[in-house]
């Protein structure tokens, strides 16, 4: 799952981001309105996190471009003002949840979660292919009844293949949703990635392998005869 957050306090922006990283969403993190702006445009986000009062501007302006394009993306409202219109103004303006400052990164992780599983978005069930089972809420795989240890980006590339069965998942597309703009990725980062992620489910005895599509991506099916 990516996050975009839009926050222009740098202690704050760096705590909040590393604290998604380590929850397992793959997170965006700026300082302006125009940088924020510019990755909605080009990314599709899970959910986006708002600051309001920003250096260039304010961030009800990139809600309100969201909204008037179709966006349906989860937005949660960071803010220090105290006037409940403000937040009133928010919701009413398509928001679907705030916090005050200051917060605690633990109920914004949980918020975010919430929000993720409501009706139609990416939390929203659990997904079974063969014997292997995945919770996004919760991040937890297992594999005929049995958890496994799989790391946040094991388990985030699981997903993707889970929710892609029986159609190819490019591999810019697996690099796109893993890691945040601002994290360096080798050049075989996906494939060491997918190589552990394959070994740990044929390690576990899942019934569904995944398969290279040399130049194309990843597939998961059932093993070949």
């Amino acid at each position: 799952m990516r996050v975009l957050i839009l926050e222009d306090n740098s202690r704050l922006r760096a705590l909040t981001a590393g604290a998604l990283r380590a929850a397992g969403f793959a997170t965006d993190a700026f300082e302006t309105l125009a940088d924020a702006r510019a990755a909605a445009d080009t990314t599709a986000y899970d959910c986006i996190v708002l600051d309001l009062g920003l250096p260039d501007g304010d961030g009800m302006d990139l809600l309100e471009a969201l909204r008037r394009r179709g966006s349906s993306t989860p937005v949660l409202l960071l803010t220090a003002r105290d006037d409940k219109a403000s937040v009133v103004q928010g919701l009413n303006r398509g928001a679907d949840d705030y916090l005050r400052k200051p917060f605690d990164v633990d109920e914004l992780i949980a918020r975010i979660r919430a929000l993720l599983r409501r009706p139609g978005t990416a939390f929203q069930t659990v997904l079974a292919e063969g014997n292997i089972a995945l919770d996004p809420s919760e991040r937890r795989a297992v594999v005929d009844g049995t958890a496994i240890d799989f790391s946040r980006r094991e388990v985030g590339a699981l997903e993707m293949l889970m929710r892609s069965s029986g159609r190819v998942v490019q591999k810019s597309a697996l690099e796109e949703a893993l890691y945040g703009y601002d994290e360096e990725v080798s050049v075989n980062a996906i494939e060491v990635l997918v190589h552990r992620l394959r070994k740990k489910l044929s390690g576990a005895g899942a019934n569904r392998e995944i398969v290279t599509l040399r130049g194309i991506g990843y597939l998961l099916a059932e093993p070949r005869p």
